[in-house]
C-alpha cells in the first residue's frame, strides 16, 4: 500500500492529466444532445453519393420551418374576431329614449296617434339596429362572430353598423313617415345610441390557438421498403426534405433501447481520440506546456467552454449556431502560448462539434477557414485596433463562405436568409469580447499575456519607478540589458516583450542594498572593502532573493518572477570567491554560488547572456572590435561551460545569433568608428 502511495505521490502530474482526460470526456459526451447521428452525408443540389436508399420504417414527411410559419401567419391574418352582445346596454338605451320621449310629448303639442307612431317607430328603430348589434369600431377581419344569448352569430362584413352608420339609419327611417316635428325626435333617438359589442380579446385568442394547434407539421407519409433516392440523382428540394424528415426520425428513434448504449461508447470513443491528439501534440511539440498541469487545464477549460456554448445553442437555437463566438478559442490560445497550437486546438474543438451540427460539412468548413483566418491576422491584441480588423476580416470570411455554400445549394441568390448576417455580425460582436476574457483568465490561472507585458514595460509603474529612484545605476543597466536582450529575442524568434519585461524586472533585489553594486556608488568608497568576501558575496546573491519577494510584494506575475529567479542561474560570484581564496585557500565553492535554478527556456537564457554581457562591458577601456568580439565570446563560453543552458530549450545556432546581436549592439552602444587621419 505505501509503494502505491509513494508511486501516486511521484506522478501526481501524470495522475491529474487522466483525471483532466476523463472528465473531460464525460463532460463533453454529456454536453452532446442526446440522439443518434444519420449514417449519410447529404447537401441539397448536390449527388447522392450512396446506394439507393430505402424507407427503413414508416415515416412522415416534416413540413419545413418556413411552411409552417406560411401556415401560422395565413390562420392568424384570417383569424376570427369574437364580440359579446352586451343585452344590457340594449335595454338601457331603450329606456333612456323612452323616458325622454314622454318628457318631451308633454311639453309639446303632438296628438295621441302621432305620439303612438313616434314612440313605436323608436322602438321598431332600436330593435332593427341592435338586432346584429353595434360596433364601437369597425372589425379588423373579415370573419366576426358575435356571442349573443351564448349563441354564436356569424356577421358578414356588409352588415357591420357603426355608431354612425346607425345615426344615419336614425334619420331614414324617421324621414319614411313624411311627418312635421319630428326632428327632436330624431335627435334624442340619434343622441342616446351606444355601441354594445365588445370586443372578446380572450375569447378570440382562444379559438386562433385552437386553429393554430390543429396545423399538422407533416405532409404526407413514406411507407417502409419504399424507394426515397437513387445512387447518383441530384438531391432535389423535394428529396432534400424527405431526407430530412428520415434523418429526424432515424436519430430520434435510435436513442431509445438498447441503442443508447452503443451510441454513448461511439460518442465517447471518438471524443477520446480527439482529445488523445490534443496530448500528444502537447507532448511531443510542447512539453513545458505539457509538464504545467495549469496550462493543460487551461487549454481543456476553454475547449469545454466552446463545446458548452454551441451544443447548447443547438439544442435550443439551432438556426442560430453560429453566433457562437469560436474563433475566441484560437485568439486567446494564440495570445498566452503560440499561433499552431491555436490553431491545433481550434481544429480539434470543431472536429468534436462536427458530431453533433447540423450541416457538418459546411460549419467545420467555416469554421476551420475563420480560425485560420484568425491565427494569421490576429496579432499584437496590446494593439485595440489589430483586434477589431481581425474579427472584421473574420466577419467577411463567415459571411463569403455563406454565399458561396447557399450558391451551391440554390443554384441562384434567391431566398437568401439575411438573418444570417446579422447573426455573423453578432458573431463577431462577441469575439470582442476576447479582451476581457484575457484578463479574467490572467487572475484565474496566473496566466501573462502581450497586454500585461506591455503594462509592465512601463517605465512609470509604481515598481520601477521606485527603482530608479532607490538604485539609478542599476535601473539604468535594466533598460541596457531590456534593449540587448529584446534585439536577440527578435533575432531567433523568441518572445522579445517577454524578455524586454523580464530584464527591466530582473534586478529589483538590488533596491535592497543599492550602494552595494558598483553601478549605484557614485563615491569611490565601496562598503565592500570593509566586509569580509564572504559576507559580501552572501550581499550580492541575496539580491535574487530579494527580488523574488519584492516582486511578490508587488503583484508580479510568475512568468516574470522566473526571470529574476534565473538570470544568475548557478554561476559562482567570481570576485569574492578568489578574495576568498587568498585569505582561504579551502573556501567552499557553494557559499560563493548563486542558488538557481538556472535558465529554463530561451527567454531566460537570453537574459543570462545579455545581463552578463552588459555588466561586465562596464569594465572594457579603449574597446576595439577584436576586444567586444572576444569579451562577448568569453562570457557565453564561461557560462556554457558552467552548464548553465542545459534546461534551456536554446540551440547552439540560436546562442551564436545572440552573440551576434550582442556584439553588435556593444559595438553601437561603445560608438566604435574609423579612426581618421588628422
Amino acid at each position: 500500500m505505501g509503494k502505491t502511495l509513494d508511486n501516486v505521490y511521484r506522478h501526481q502530474s501524470l495522475v491529474y492529466k487522466y483525471f483532466l482526460y476523463v472528465v473531460s470526456v464525460a463532460l463533453i459526451v454529456f454536453f452532446f444532445p442526446k440522439g443518434g447521428k444519420f449514417k449519410y452525408e447529404f447537401q441539397k443540389g448536390k449527388p447522392w453519393q450512396y446506394e439507393n436508399l430505402y424507407a427503413p420504417i414508416d415515416f412522415s414527411i416534416k413540413k419545413s420551418q418556413e411552411e409552417i410559419a406560411e401556415e401560422q401567419q395565413s390562420i392568424r391574418n384570417g383569424k376570427t374576431d369574437y364580440y359579446t352582445f352586451d343585452s344590457g346596454m340594449v335595454s338601457e338605451v331603450g329606456l333612456t329614449i323612452e323616458n325622454e320621449l314622454t318628457t318631451f310629448f308633454q311639453s309639446e303639442s303632438y296628438t295621441s296617434q302621432q305620439k303612438r307612431i313616434l314612440s313605436q317607430t323608436a322602438q321598431d328603430i332600436l330593435a332593427e339596429v341592435y338586432e346584429t348589434g353595434i360596433f364601437s369600431d369597425r372589425p379588423e377581419s373579415k370573419s366576426v362572430i358575435i356571442v349573443k344569448n351564448n349563441e354564436a352569430l356569424p356577421v358578414s362584413p356588409n352588415k357591420f353598423l357603426l355608431v354612425e352608420t346607425a345615426k344615419q339609419l336614425v334619420g331614414e327611417r324617421f324621414s319614411a313617415l313624411r311627418m312635421a316635428g319630428i326632428a327632436p325626435v330624431i335627435g334624442i333617438v340619434r343622441n342616446n345610441l351606444k355601441s354594445n359589442l365588445l370586443y372578446d380579446e380572450d375569447l378570440t385568442q382562444s379559438a386562433l390557438n385552437d386553429e393554430l394547434s390543429k396545423i399538422s407539421y407533416t405532409r404526407g407519409e413514406v411507407a417502409q421498403g419504399k424507394l426515397i433516392i437513387a445512387k447518383g440523382e441530384i438531391v432535389e428540394a423535394e428529396d432534400f426534405k424527405v431526407l430530412n424528415s428520415l434523418k429526424d426520425e432515424y436519430e430520434s428513434e435510435l436513442w431509445l433501447g438498447n441503442n443508447y448504449y452503443f451510441i454513448l461508447l461511439g460518442y465517447t470513443i471518438l471524443v477520446a481520440l480527439v482529445l488523445i491528439m490534443l496530448f500528444l501534440f502537447l507532448k511531443r511539440y510542447r512539453i513545458d506546456i505539457y509538464r504545467n498541469n495549469n496550462k493543460v487545464t487551461f487549454i481543456f477549460f476553454n475547449i469545454l467552454l466552446m463545446v458548452l456554448a454551441t451544443t447548447l445553442m443547438v439544442k435550443h437555437y439551432e438556426d442560430y449556431i453560429y453566433v457562437v463566438p469560436l474563433c475566441i478559442l484560437p485568439l486567446i490560445l494564440k495570445n498566452f502560448f503560440d499561433a499552431r497550437l491555436g490553431l491545433f486546438a481550434h481544429v480539434l474543438t470543431v472536429l468534436i462539434l462536427g458530431f453533433v451540427v447540423p450541416n457538418s460539412f459546411e460549419y467545420i468548413f467555416l469554421q476551420i477557414i475563420a480560425g485560420i483566418v484568425t491565427i494569421l491576422t490576429a496579432s499584437e491584441l496590446y494593439k485595440r485596433a489589430n483586434l477589431f480588423i481581425s474579427v472584421g476580416q473574420i466577419t467577411l470570411i463567415y459571411i463569403i463562405g455563406y454565399f458561396a455554400f447557399h450558391a451551391i445549394h440554390e443554384g441562384n441568390l434567391e431566398n437568401i436568409e439575411w438573418i444570417l448576417f446579422g447573426v455573423f455580425v453578432l458573431n463577431g460582436l462577441l469575439t470582442l469580447f476576447a479582451q476581457p476574457l484575457i484578463y479574467i483568465f490572467e487572475k484565474m490561472f496566473g496566466l501573462v499575456s502581450d497586454v500585461s507585458l506591455l503594462e509592465l514595460s512601463d517605465t512609470n509603474s509604481k515598481l520601477l519607478k521606485e527603482l530608479s529612484d532607490k538604485a539609478p545605476g542599476t535601473f539604468h543597466h535594466s533598460l541596457q540589458v531590456a534593449n540587448l536582450a529584446e534585439a536577440a529575442a527578435n533575432e531567433i524568434g523568441a518572445n522579445a516583450m517577454l524578455v524586454r519585461v523580464g530584464a527591466l524586472y530582473h534586478d529589483v533585489g538590488k533596491m535592497e542594498h543599492p550602494t552595494y553594486f558598483t553601478e549605484n556608488q557614485i563615491t569611490s568608497v565601496n562598503p565592500h572593502d570593509d566586509l569580509p568576501p564572504k559576507e559580501s558575496a552572501k550581499i550580492i546573491i541575496e539580491h535574487v532573493i530579494n527580488g523574488v519577494e519584492t516582486a511578490r510584494k508587488y503583484n508580479i506575475p510568475d512568468r516574470i518572477i522566473d526571470f529574476i529567479r534565473t538570470h544568475h542561474g548557478t554561476t559562482l560570484v567570481y570576485y569574492f570567491f578568489k578574495k576568498q581564496q587568498e585569505l582561504d585557500a579551502e573556501a567552499d565553492e557553494e557559499d560563493f554560488r548563486y542558488p538557481g535554478p538556472i535558465p529554463f527556456s530561451r527567454e531566460t537564457a537570453i537574459l543570462m547572456m545579455s545581463d552578463a554581457v552588459e555588466a561586465a562591458s562596464k569594465s572594457l577601456k579603449n574597446p576595439t572590435f577584436p576586444i567586444i568580439d572576444e569579451f562577448v565570446e568569453k562570457i557565453v563560453k564561461g557560462q556554457m561551460q558552467a552548464n548553465q543552458f542545459l534546461n534551456a530549450n536554446i540551440t547552439l545556432k540560436e546562442i551564436e545569433m545572440v552573440k551576434k546581436v550582442l556584439k553588435q549592439k556593444l559595438t553601437n552602444i561603445y560608438h566604435l568608428r574609423v579612426e581618421y587621419p588628422e
